[in-house]
């Protein structure tokens, strides 16, 4: 009976796939497929933010209008699922340099409960120091807080608070007022980075008005210079002590000691509260009065009164099949544009009435509720934001829940709690991985991971092997990007199943493992040593197929996209090219020359001439690279290819001019060294095939140094 309601596997019937590839041979299917770099901007562009964290631009930490930290005092935000839904139509500021002063009594309020953790001094030293402090975190960390906190401890006359419409370009000329200014979660992009320069502009401003800058951001990779100050929230148990002996002022430490409240700290130790919770955590427990019912709230506080709205929602036979097919798409696409849940939602509806009533043909109106209605039963909220697409940002409804944790909880219990449901969501996800739209495919996986977060081993059969050992490209990166969200978000032995899976006897397999290695690393720095030693087990066999050995390369060369760990990245390929086998050592020099032919934002140039010339270690590792590419036959001419890269950003970037001429010294050990270099610098054209640009005669210099005295 369950075999005849199972929608057919998509990937065993022919089909129009949105990545054509080539028939198959012995070796595995020689296809076209999307470079790595670009997956992984696909993978950073369109996942949950509270997945990726840190690690994708998702803008700040306001939620719905309310921020969900402490912030002078007040926390706001929803922890119920239900009743509660706002349009928010935001118009373009008429004066994008409006700014005003933050109350003092806020601020005095803010500081009667405000815990310092152990970064507080010293970033309260910098920015009394050097008058401007970028403070990051992740999200909810309480980092807006903090930043007040350290302007009120400075001593200014007053704090005015910038307009969120505020960029780096227009930062300095914000400055106009003496005192403290705080920029709340400046939002940055690729386009839109936050560089130095900004800052010594600001610096320069604020020496002239006797003022102080703090700006907070999240993690992001488009801080390009700055050294933030890295924000961590205090202890939950320091935040509530704080708060409930204000509000209370006695009988604190025996509140403390209540087992509610032992969970609830429990659980913040395992990272899973931030300090807004813990604050308003407190006004629920500074009311209790000893009673069953005061236990009992406190006891459903927070993740456990979601999980339990959850159930009830789903199990409830008054909700109809559709307003449950649009609260599981919800789920699915939070904080996507509104319009994608609703119209998939419809599909996955289409899924369930054919599992429950097959008899029955399914029948959807044209014209339904209002969003603000069906937003309003679902207990989401909706707003109008800017998305980011590849032509530029575009406004468009977004839909979301209050609480981030809703979406994780809400597919668990379908997924564990109802599993009648899971032909239909299997057969669903599946669709929406064929999907043409990269942000409904890269949902499908983000979905499969909260998923495989919840029953991992029913998750891998029904969705991601299948997708794993698909002959389609895409399916393959969904089951990648499954992984590698799934890793992520903790699942339990995804790090194993993917080193196994880099030698598996499946090429499909082995291609999946070996792409998500190289989308996981750079989100998780820790892991890139591991991710190296399974690219090179599988570089080791010395038997893949000219599709998989691009696929390692990519992979491997991805690894040196990871800013904390590039130079011990690099001296890790230093050392394969010591490895007894032909094929590590091939890696190693492919993946090095892949990742050096880069100069979009943040590539390896850039560091080396912000950070790695400064680093003796690595300045003698990529300069050790560079000499053996430079001279091995093989890898010559795309090492020659990855110079010219080189020397185009440094007709740009003064600092990469500086860093290629202390560099190329280092190449040359032997005449050849000087006359391969020498004979490329000069019939170098200009990069629209004009004449030879100016800077390549700098670096004939440097290797001639005799020729160029006069």
């Amino acid at each position: 009976m369950t075999a005849a309601l199972q929608e057919p596997d998509s990937d065993a019937v022919p089909q129009q796939d949105p990545h054509p590839t080539a028939p198959e041979t012995d070796d595995g299917p020689e296809e076209r497929t999307q470079e790595a770099r670009a997956a992984q901007r696909e993978l950073f562009a369109h996942a949950p933010g509270f997945i990726l964290g840190s690690a994708a631009s998702f803008g700040g930490s306001l939620v719905g209008g309310a921020q969900h930290g402490v912030s002078g005092g007040h926390v706001a935000g929803d922890v119920f699922l239900g009743g509660k839904t706002e349009i928010h139509h935001h118009a373009p500021a008429a004066d994008a340099a409006v700014s005003g002063e933050i109350p003092r009594e806020r601020l005095d309020a803010l500081a009667a409960v405000f815990v310092e953790s152990p970064a507080f001094p010293a970033a309260l030293e910098r920015l009394r120091r050097e008058r401007v402090l970028v403070l990051s975190g992740a999200h909810a960390s309480g980092r807006h807080a903090a930043a007040c906190m350290l302007l009120h401890r400075l001593g200014v006359p007053a704090v005015r608070a910038l307009s969120a419409e505020t960029t780096p370009a227009t930062l300095a000329g914000r400055l106009t007022h003496p005192g403290g200014h705080v920029l709340r979660d400046l939002p940055l992009t690729r386009n839109r980075p936050l560089r130095d320069t900004h800052l010594y502009a600001a610096r320069d401003q604020l020496r002239q008005t006797d003022g102080y800058l703090v700006v907070t951001v999240e993690n992001s990779p488009f801080l390009l210079g700055p050294t933030p100050m890295r924000w961590e929230p205090p202890e939950a148990a320091d935040v509530l002590r704080a708060h409930v002996a204000r509000l209370r002022g006695a009988d604190v430490e025996d509140l403390l000691s209540l087992g509610p409240v032992r969970d609830f700290l429990s659980r913040h130790s395992r990272g899973r509260h931030h300090p807004g919770e813990a604050a308003e955590f407190a006004r629920a427990l500074a009311s209790y009065d000893g009673s069953d019912e005061a236990a009992a709230r406190l006891a459903d506080f927070g993740q456990a009164a979601v999980e339990k709205q959850c159930r009830d929602r789903l199990s409830d036979a008054g909700t109809d099949l559709r307003d449950k097919a649009f609260l599981i798409a919800l789920a699915v696409f939070d904080r996507a544009p509104y319009v994608l849940a609703a119209e998939l939602a419809d599909r996955l509806f289409v899924h369930f009435q054919r599992l429950q009533h097959p008899e029955e043909p399914p029948e959807i109106p044209v014209f339904g509720l209002a969003a603000e209605t069906r937003l309003e039963r679902a207990g989401a909220e909706g707003e109008m934001r800017n998305e980011t697409t590849e032509w530029g940002e575009v406004p468009q409804f977004t839909a979301y829940f209050p609480r981030e944790d809703t979406p994780r909880a809400l597919l668990a219990e379908v997924w564990t709690g109802h599993p009648s449901a899971r032909p239909a969501l299997v057969a669903w996800l599946k669709e929406l991985a064929r999907d043409a739209r990269p942000v409904v495919r890269t949902r499908a996986a983000a979905a499969a991971a909260l998923l495989a977060c919840a029953d991992l081993p029913s998750a891998i059969a029904l969705l991601i092997d299948g997708w794993a050992v698909s002959r389609f490209f895409g399916a393959r990166v969904t089951a990648a990007n499954a992984l590698t969200l799934a890793q992520l978000l903790d699942a339990p032995v995804v790090l194993r199943l993917l080193t196994q899976w880099c030698t598996d006897a499946h090429w499909a397999r082995r291609w999946t493992a070996i792409r998500a290695f190289g989308l996981l690393a750079p989100l998780r720095p820790d892991l890139a040593a591991p991710a190296l030693g399974a690219l090179a087990a599988r570089a080791r066999a010395d038997d893949s197929s000219p599709t998989e050995s691009s696929n390692l390369i990519e992979s491997t060369a991805l690894l040196l996209s990871v800013g904390e760990r590039r130079g011990e990245m690099l001296s890790e390929l230093v050392g394969l090219l010591h490895h007894d086998t032909t094929a590590v050592r091939a890696l190693g020099l492919n993946a090095f020359v892949r990742a050096c032919d880069n100069a979009e934002e943040n590539a390896l140039v850039e560091w080396y001439a912000h950070t790695g010339m400064y680093q003796a270690d690595s300045a003698r590792d990529l300069a050790t690279l560079w000499r053996t590419a430079l001279g091995d036959r093989a890898h010559t001419r795309q090492a020659l290819k990855a110079l010219r890269t080189w020397v185009y950003a440094a007709q740009y970037r003064a600092d990469a001019a500086r860093a290629l001429e202390l560099l190329l010294p280092a190449l040359v050990v032997t005449a050849a060294d000087r006359d391969r270099l020498s004979h490329e610098l000069r019939t170098l054209r200009g990069e629209d095939g004009g004449p030879r640009p100016p800077v390549a005669d700098r670096l004939l210099a440097v290797l001639h140094p005799a020729a160029a005295t006069p």
